[in-house]
């Protein structure tokens, strides 16, 4: 599978990264270490600034389920009211459980910043987990939000074992059968006689 779609034609400048956070009061799109707003194609604006960093993404491949973050580091305002605060009031809760995906812009010329022709490529969905808050000097702010792998299950042991009860967590159906299976390798009994 191509990371780039079949419908792009020419050369690409480049890409923007995009971030989209799902949230009980709707979706919300963010450019990740970009200055300024772009409106894609859709017509879906998407709120950039150099403050957001996020590292680099795994994909979840040779057994991993890799766990990620994106972050905000800003200064606050003392006459505005104080970001940290708001979101603390909403809680962990707000976003726990919930999509976070990532899309690429694929932008072929200088016109499309303003007029985009091709619609952001999704490449990945993540589950939004916790919200962590961290504070240094007077007015130095940083929110940090975390994610995990959707096969965030990987980790963990199936616990199945092949008899009667695990057949049917298997297929749904139980095999009477498997009740006669032996349950151990070693037999003290020699095989030709004593």
């Amino acid at each position: 599978m191509s990371f780039i779609s079949s419908d792009l034609r020419g050369p690409i400048l480049g890409s923007l990264d995009l971030a989209n956070i799902n949230t009980p009061d709707g979706d919300f799109g963010f450019m990740v270490g970009r200055d300024g707003n772009f409106t894609d194609m859709n017509g879906k604006t998407w709120y950039g600034s150099t403050l957001l960093s996020m590292p680099r993404l795994q994909s979840a491949i040779d057994g991993i389920a890799p766990s990620g973050s994106i972050a905000l580091s800003f200064f606050q305002d003392p006459d505005l009211p104080d970001l940290i605060g708001q979101i603390r009031a909403l809680g962990s809760a707000y976003i726990d459980g919930r999509p976070i995906t990532f899309f690429y812009q694929p932008i072929r010329d200088m016109a499309e910043f303003w007029a985009p022709v091709v619609a952001p490529n999704l490449y990945l969905t993540r589950t939004m987990r916790g919200i962590t808050y961290s504070a240094s000097g007077a007015q130095d702010r940083s929110i940090e939000l975390s994610f995990e792998a959707s096969t965030q299950e990987r980790k963990s042991r199936r616990a199945i074992t092949l008899d009667t009860d695990g057949h049917a967590k298997l297929t749904g159906a139980a095999n009477p059968s498997l009740s006669h299976m032996p349950t151990e390798n070693f037999d003290d009994t020699p095989l030709f006689g004593a």
